[in-house]
């Protein structure tokens, strides 16, 4: 079965997760903004073997520590979509303007698109390309453990902001409605920041995209 730690980082209070396998204890980091240091010694607390960098979309607080994390331990990089490179061309240059000096840009070992999975030991997890936050944002959804990490696309009571460089509102919100409301309303997602929610509490409450 999957696991997960949620673990915020950087003053963006941004979500990090780290996932892993309860049979084999392989792990895969998603979204490492930075603050490596507390991410790592989560991995040592719970004795996993770190081995893969998962990404959601490319802005610098979701990947500024990526370049970093990746040399360091010489893991690969999975992610985003190829629609947000411009995103990661422009790393350093985000880094200086947010005081995140070690941001630097950097080659995905893998780019994905819709409908692609990525595994982790014995989980597999199903990937769903959706744009709108970013145009290469993607969301990863374990049937499994009933878990979606969605990034910057949806969160409890509000969605992704959509005025950043190739965002796009109406691009969002059918990204939400064709793509993750498919999971099930009692799919439990982790957004890129605060709190969890489930897709059915979403359409019934959130105002952006609440079923009329």
């Amino acid at each position: 079965m999957l696991k997960y730690l949620t673990i915020p980082v950087t003053s963006f209070q941004q979500n990090c997760s780290l996932v892993w396998c309860d049979q084999t204890l392989k792990a895969a980091v998603i979204d490492p903004g930075g603050d490596l240091e507390l991410v790592l010694a989560e991995v040592a607390r719970l004795d996993l073997a770190l081995e893969q960098i998962w990404l959601t979309h490319a802005h610098i607080d979701h990947v500024g520590g990526v370049a970093e994390l990746a040399s360091r331990f010489n893991l690969p990089i999975i992610g985003p979509h190829q629609a947000d490179q411009f995103w990661i061309d422009s790393l350093a240059q985000q880094g200086k303007m947010f005081g995140l000096a070690n941001a630097r840009a950097f080659t995905p070992t893998r780019w994905l698109v819709d409908g692609d999975s990525v595994s982790i030991g014995n989980s597999r997890l199903t990937v769903r390309h959706c744009p709108g936050h970013t145009p290469g944002h993607v969301v990863f959804h374990s049937s499994e453990a009933h878990r979606a990490f969605v990034g910057d696309v949806l969160f409890a009571g509000s969605i992704g902001r959509t005025d950043l460089p190739q965002g796009d509102h109406d691009t969002l919100i059918a990204s939400i409605k064709q793509r993750l409301w498919p999971m099930g309303d009692d799919t439990v997602f982790i957004p890129g920041h605060g709190p969890e929610s489930t897709f059915g509490i979403e359409r019934r409450s959130n105002p952006y995209v609440q079923d009329i």
